[in-house]
């Protein structure tokens, strides 16, 4: 496995499930509590499997230490997407708007150091 292909799938993956992490932060945004439970889910979907991709990759070839801090940076943010999803979404109250910034604060700083690391290890 070359720790690269791992990081550009990874990527991908990640900005599939930004995309709707923006709606989903548009949506509550605009006045309603919470975005529908299929996005939601969808979303957590996309990023679980990022961040499990990455995790393996750590543990078999190793991640450059930028991709090993967006790591982090992600089991943090997915740790506050849980608390969201099982403290707010399913109890069907509305989502603390400071915790959806916080969480998109950590996966955006996340997304932004994976990007640089894979675009640096692709052009080395």
């Amino acid at each position: 496995m070359e720790p690269n292909l791992v990081m550009q799938t990874a990527t991908g993956l990640l900005a599939v499930s930004a995309a709707g992490g923006l709606v989903m932060a548009a949506i509550r945004f605009s006045g309603k509590p919470h975005p529908p439970i299929s996005l939601a889910m969808l979303h957590g979907f996309l990023s679980a499997a990022a961040v499990t991709l990455l995790i393996y990759a750590y543990f078999t070839v190793g991640l450059p230490a930028m991709a090993q801090l967006a790591l982090l940076l992600f089991l943090v943010a997915a740790a506050g997407g849980a608390f969201m999803n099982l403290n707010f979404h399913w109890k069907m109250l509305p989502l603390p708007k400071w915790l959806v910034l916080v969480h998109a604060a950590l996966a955006i700083c996340g997304f932004l150091l994976l990007a640089v690391a894979t675009w640096k290890l692709s052009h080395a």
